[in-house]
């Protein structure tokens, strides 16, 4: 079967395609219209998946979506309505909303001009198909937590094999933790459904066991108050009303109460406060504390040995790094694209799955799965921009390394674009991870990011744990990990204030190119490490084509820009 895969109806639209089962191709639509975590119907990643896979829309078997749309209807808004007028409001006001989920359908349909099959498949399940059948765990526990599918914001299940077996669902709207740390993002100034990562690197800042002014209550004591462990179900969680009010009215998200404690709401670009830093640990703490919780529960009811994780809070590198610190399990695997534009991903396999029962999906760490453009073609687009370029064929990882070593900053564009928010180094900018100075300079004159928002070490997979307190790869940059305490004067420029790295393993079998930049690098300098941030500046998508990555060059403080084995200079 060939099965197109489809994330529309909320934010990071996206598509994917697999053929016989194997994943071909995954795009992201916010690449192609370069809105940040776009919610437009995903028509440029829908042709750009074909394009990749040699098919045209007449070879779709079927059309996998990743919600179930009446039953988001019935259990969002019927539901919660019948005994709430606040809800019956919320339901008034959000009909244009419900009117397009009802004709959900008959969009794609005309759209995409399909007259065959459509699944649709409950968004929780593929986040949780999403994550466990590349991860190439036999058996498994399965978690994912996020803020709000059809009705619920958290699902638990056990993977087995090829089947996937839900053992706990009652943790549903508007209890919700990813929603939550929505809401503080939204407080603290910065943009919902997009800024969430931005808190996460707040936090270390902050100390949330300070006492709240004029309060004989620490940060964490209301936050605890906040979101509470059910006494009757320890896997369910709850959100205290009081304190919440994006379940009743549109785009306020704290309560009267919140403010009145917590102070205004702080308007973004002003001063952050030690205040919001405080807040910012709080909420990092409280949710930390609460889904380890429930994941000691959960590891003592299945004896699970391993976890995959996925769903938007999957994208919390401090959160992952705390599990794997844990040593709860002995292996943990995160999807990549954790977030919603994975679970066109997640819906292709359910699907597949729906029809071809006896299927065994194979480990697959590899998420190099968007646009990719020909060397031939590259060199068209050079030539059309008046770039100056040398082709240096098996010299460029060399040549490349030692401009590295000399301070310069390289924007890196390789093979297919990655499939999640993280540059794992096909569309990247790169420089040396050393001295302090160089994650200040690279933040404030090159990204024009916050200050404290940290950057990623590129490392070899062989060198791991020389460098980093980890007892697993991380391919995709998803754990924090404590750097060793005589490895950080080497490679200070990729270590947060509360010295955790969100490394990356590199290895020769999944990046071959990457892997050989890296280790040139560490024959020059002896560091087999790499400073490595996504290629775009602060409220941009990752550059996804050769037009993209040459304009950022051109337009931003970046030293020199290599695409394929072309080396690019400034004039």
């Amino acid at each position: 079967m060939n099965i197109l895969g489809l994330n529309y109806g909320g934010h990071d639209t996206s598509a994917c395609i697999t053929i016989k089962g194997k994943v071909i191709a995954a795009c992201e639509q916010e690449r192609y219209d370069y809105i940040k975590h776009s919610r437009n119907f995903p028509i440029d990643s829908i042709k750009d998946c074909l394009k990749i896979a040699n098919l045209k829309m007449k070879d779709i078997d079927l059309i996998s979506f990743s919600n179930d749309p009446y039953l988001q209807i019935r259990e969002k808004y019927i539901k919660l309505a019948i005994n709430d007028n606040k809800r019956v409001d919320f339901l008034i006001n959000d009909f244009e909303r419900i009117r397009k989920l009802s004709e959900t359908e008959n969009y794609i349909r005309k759209k995409l001009n399909y007259k065959k099959k459509i699944d649709f498949n409950e968004h929780h399940l593929c986040h949780l198909a999403s994550t466990f059948y590349p991860s190439g765990f036999n058996k498994s526990l399965i978690i994912s937590y996020d803020g709000i599918g059809e009705i619920h914001s958290a699902l638990f299940a056990i993977g087995d094999k090829s089947k996937i077996k839900v053992i706990h669902q009652d943790n549903k709207y508007p209890d919700s933790i990813g929603l939550f740390y929505t809401a503080i993002t939204f407080y603290l100034g910065w943009k919902t459904f997009c800024d969430e990562g931005i808190i996460m690197g707040l936090a270390p800042y902050g100390d949330s066991k300070k006492k709240l002014k004029n309060s004989k209550k620490r940060y964490i004591d209301y936050f605890r108050e906040i979101i509470k462990i059910d006494k009757k179900d320890p896997l369910k969680y709850i959100i205290n009303k009081e304190w919440i009010d994006y379940h009743k009215v549109k785009d306020k998200w704290v309560s009267d109460k919140f403010i009145k404690i917590f102070g205004k709401k702080r308007e973004g670009g002003t001063k952050i406060s030690l205040h919001h830093k405080n807040i910012a640990a709080a909420l990092q703490d409280r949710i930390e504390e609460v889904i380890l919780f429930q994941l000691k529960i959960l590891k003592r009811q299945t004896r699970s040995n391993f976890l995959c994780i996925s769903g938007g809070v999957g994208l919390n590198c401090s959160l992952n790094g705390k599990i794997e610190k844990s040593k709860l399990f002995k292996k943990i695997f995160i999807q990549p694209a954790s977030g919603d534009a994975g679970v066109a991903y997640g819906t292709c396999l359910y699907s597949h799955l729906k029809y071809n029962k006896n299927h065994k999906f194979k480990k697959n760490y590899n998420f190099y799965l968007g646009s990719r453009t020909s060397k031939k073609e590259i060199q068209k687009i050079l030539k059309k921009n008046k770039m100056n370029y040398l082709d240096l064929k098996e010299k460029i990882c060399f040549q490349t390394a030692k401009l590295i070593s000399q301070g310069k900053i390289i924007g890196w564009y390789q093979g297919p674009a990655e499939f999640g928010p993280r540059a794992l180094g096909n569309r990247s900018i790169l420089c040396k991870p050393y001295p302090e100075k160089m994650r200040d300079h690279i933040n404030k004159n090159v990204k024009f990011r916050e200050y404290f928002r940290p950057f990623a070490p590129a490392v070899l997979e062989e060198n791991l744990y020389d460098f980093f307190s980890i007892k697993q790869p991380s391919p995709h940059m998803l754990i924090a990990c404590n750097i060793k305490r005589n490895k950080k004067k080497f490679i200070p420029a990729v270590v947060h204030v509360d010295d955790s790295c969100r490394a990356q393993s590199v290895s020769k079998k999944l990046n071959e190119r990457f892997w050989n930049l890296i280790n040139e690098f560490k024959k020059i300098t002896g560091i087999p490490v790499l400073l490595n941030t996504s290629f775009n500046i602060k409220g941009q998508p990752i550059v996804n084509n050769p037009e993209d990555a040459i304009k950022c060059f051109k337009k931003y403080k970046i030293d020199y820009l290599v695409m394929d084995t072309f080396l690019v200079k400034k004039r």
